[in-house]
């Protein structure tokens, strides 16, 4: 129990390694740009990989019914965010949606498998610490004050937590848990990929954004392969 809290506590805190981050680094739009890409790269692994790999697409309709339901939820939340005028919110809100069904995935393959995902915690790792910063940099610029965003992401960090906990718990009781969150935590990550992330990194960094997006993938793909 006291380890699934932690890894759920671990994976979701790297959002404030990004923060701490964008204090040397986020006065670099280029920087933020490339170290956006390169998360981004790791999540579209991610997607393809851990979250709806093909075979779980032959489990039944509810696995792509919650899909489209994580696209249409980040959609809605994005449209609300989007009147603050702030991107930053947006990735917040991104790493909201992803972070609790991936806290509870973790969770739940402690308890069904006794180990996590190394991939699957790596691509977490690798793609909150650029969601951390650029989203930070971006609410900096907003108004927001240092007090608030870490507040936000420290209450993130502490929701994922005890979320890969209530994974862990129930895990005997449920059955196709594990692939539903999954598949809802890929539809609010490729829609968010699709509508910030990767063009926020392009428009950050230029052409070698795509370069970078390859790299991410190829680092999170071969942790899937070797596990």
């Amino acid at each position: 129990m006291t380890q699934a809290l932690l890894w759920g506590l671990v994976a979701a805190g790297s959002l404030l390694v990004g923060q701490l981050l964008a204090t040397p680094l986020g006065g670099s739009k280029r920087t933020v740009g490339v170290m956006m890409a390169f998360g981004a790269g790791t999540l579209i692994s991610a997607v393809g990989y851990e979250l709806i790999p093909e075979e779980n697409l032959q489990l039944g309709w509810e696995i792509g019914a919650a899909f489209l339901l994580g696209a249409l939820v980040y959609y809605a939340g994005a449209r609300i965010v989007d009147r603050g005028g702030s991107s930053g919110l947006a990735l917040f809100l991104g790493a909201l949606l992803d972070g609790i069904p991936e806290s509870f995935i973790l969770g739940l393959g402690l308890a069904l498998g006794g180990s996590i995902s190394v991939a699957f915690f790596a691509a977490v790792l690798l793609s909150n610490i650029p969601e951390g910063l650029a989203g930070t940099a971006d609410m900096r610029s907003a108004g927001v004050t240092e007090r608030r965003v870490t507040l936000m992401w420290s209450s993130l960090a502490v929701v994922c937590g005890f979320v890969s906990l209530g994974g862990y718990l129930v895990a005997d009781h449920i059955t196709r848990a594990g692939e539903i969150a999954s598949a809802f935590a890929g539809g609010a990550v490729l829609t968010m990929l699709a509508d910030s992330m990767v063009p926020e990194s392009y428009e950050r960094a230029g052409r070698v954004a795509g370069l970078m997006t390859v790299l991410g993938f190829l680092v999170a793909g071969v942790l899937s392969a070797l596990q």
